[in-house]
C-alpha cells in the first residue's frame, strides 16, 4: 500500500513539474530568447537594422512663422523593424518596397500655440484644401457640390449664420456630402472693426444656427473678406475655433473666365495650400478641371481638419 501511494505521488509531481505555470513561461522565455538571438544574426535582419536611418524622418513641430503664422506640425517616420523583417522574410533578401514604417508624432502641436491665423497647412503634406465662403450664390451650390462628388472630394464650407437660417436645407445638404462646416459671422460685418461684443455675438449666434440646421459643431472660423485684428483671433479660441485664412485666391469674385481662375490657381497651388473660393459661376465652372490638375501635381484635396492635422500622408 506504501508503494502504491508513494508511485502515485510521484507520478503526480511529475505531472506537476510538466504543467506548472512557471515551468511553462520559464520555457517560454528560453524559446523566445533562443529565436530572438537567431533572428537578430540573420543577415536580413542586420540589413534592416543598418538601413532603417536612412528613411527615417523626424517629425516636425507646429510653430508660429513671421510670414505664415500658425502652421501645424508634421508626423515623422520610423522602420518598423519587426514587421518589416516579417515582410520579407519569406523573400529572405533586403527589399526597400517591403519596409514597413511607423509614423512618429511632434512634441508641439497646434493646440499647444498661442491664439494666431492659419495662411497654409504644412509646407511637406502633399494636400489641398478649398475653403469656400456661403453667404450668396445658392444657384451655383448644386454644380459645385456634383463636381466634388464626382471626385469625391471634400472641402470646407464657412457659412454666414443669416445664409443658413434662410437656407437650413442647403446647409443640411452640404453636410450631407460630407463636407465639414465653419463659421463666417453673421452678417458679415468687418471682423476689424466692431467691438469684442459685437464680435462674440456674430461667432455665438453663427455656431448655434449651424449646430441648429446641420448637427455639427464649428471649430474653424474664416473671417469675412479676411479682415480681422488680433483680438477677433483670441474671441475665437475663446470660442474654441481657431481662425483660418488663405494661401491662394481665386478672386472669383471678379467674376473671372474659367481659364484665367484655373491659370491662377494652378500656377501658386502647391503642398499645404488652402484656396479660397465662393459659390460663383466662374469656380462652379472650374472645379471640375480644377480638381483634376490639382490632383495631376500630386496633391491630394481634403478638409481644412485634414489639411491641419498631423497624419503624414504615406506614399
Amino acid at each position: 500500500m506504501k508503494k502504491l501511494c508513494l508511485f502515485a505521488f510521484l507520478l503526480f509531481a511529475a505531472w506537476l513539474s510538466v504543467n506548472n505555470p512557471f515551468v511553462d513561461t520559464y520555457v517560454a522565455s528560453l524559446t523566445s530568447n533562443v529565436l530572438t538571438v537567431g533572428k537578430q544574426e540573420d543577415p536580413l535582419y542586420q540589413s534592416i537594422v543598418k538601413n532603417a536611418s536612412t528613411y527615417e524622418i523626424p517629425p516636425s513641430n507646429a510653430k508660429i512663422d513671421e510670414v505664415w503664422k500658425a502652421i501645424p506640425g508634421y508626423n515623422g517616420i520610423t522602420v518598423d523593424i519587426e514587421a518589416s523583417y516579417k515582410n520579407m522574410k519569406k523573400i529572405g533578401t533586403f527589399n526597400e518596397k517591403k519596409l514597413v514604417f511607423k509614423q512618429t508624432v511632434p512634441s508641439v502641436h497646434l493646440n499647444d500655440l498661442t491664439p494666431s491665423p492659419i495662411y497654409r497647412g504644412h509646407p511637406d503634406k502633399p494636400m489641398v484644401s478649398f475653403i469656400i465662403n456661403v453667404a450668396w450664390g445658392n444657384e451655383y451650390l448644386p454644380e459645385m457640390l456634383a463636381a466634388l462628388k464626382k471626385h469625391q472630394v471634400k472641402a470646407s464650407f464657412f457659412l454666414e449664420g443669416r445664409w443658413v437660417k434662410n437656407n437650413p436645407e442647403l446647409a443640411k445638404m452640404i453636410v450631407s456630402a460630407g463636407h465639414e462646416v465653419g463659421n463666417h459671422s453673421y452678417t458679415h460685418p468687418d471682423m476689424k472693426k466692431i467691438s469684442a461684443a459685437q464680435t462674440r455675438e456674430q461667432l455665438l449666434k453663427t455656431n448655434e444656427v449651424i449646430e441648429a440646421a446641420t448637427g455639427k459643431k464649428s471649430t474653424w472660423f474664416a473671417p469675412p473678406s479676411g479682415s480681422y485684428r488680433d483680438e477677433t483671433v483670441s474671441i475665437a479660441a475663446e470660442f474654441k475655433m481657431k481662425t483660418v485664412m488663405w494661401t491662394v485666391d481665386t478672386i472669383d469674385w471678379q467674376k473671372p473666365s474659367p481659364d484665367q481662375l484655373i491659370n491662377r490657381v494652378t500656377s501658386k497651388v502647391g503642398k499645404g495650400s488652402m484656396v479660397l473660393m465662393h459659390p460663383t459661376e466662374s469656380t462652379a465652372k472650374s472645379l471640375d478641371t480644377l480638381i483634376t490638375l490639382i490632383e495631376e501635381k500630386g496633391l491630394k484635396i481634403g478638409t481644412v481638419s485634414d489639411l491641419m492635422s498631423e497624419e503624414r500622408i504615406m506614399k
